[in-house]
């Protein structure tokens, strides 16, 4: 006949809820060296960076990637 359509949203939210949190280990882990990996672009590197650097910098730092100043990365190394 097939499921009760309750039980299917019960089970659906179980393993929406199992993803999660096997998901964000993986996820924890990949902030992790991607922090590294912008980190070391940013001492190697001089402005302008790459897209990729500053919108990374504007969520770290909350701030607009045009009102980025170099005292701005300068605090973040320190």
């Amino acid at each position: 006949m097939g499921i009760h359509r309750s039980a299917l949203r019960r089970r659906r939210r179980s393993d929406a809820a199992d993803t999660k949190q096997r998901n964000g280990v993986v996820k924890t882990k990949e902030r992790v060296r991607r922090d590294a990996r912008m980190t070391a672009v940013i001492k190697e590197g001089t402005p302008p960076y790459a897209p990729s650097v500053m919108s990374w910098l504007s969520r770290k730092l909350n701030k607009r990637s045009t009102a980025i100043s170099a005292e701005d990365i300068q605090t973040l190394q320190a």
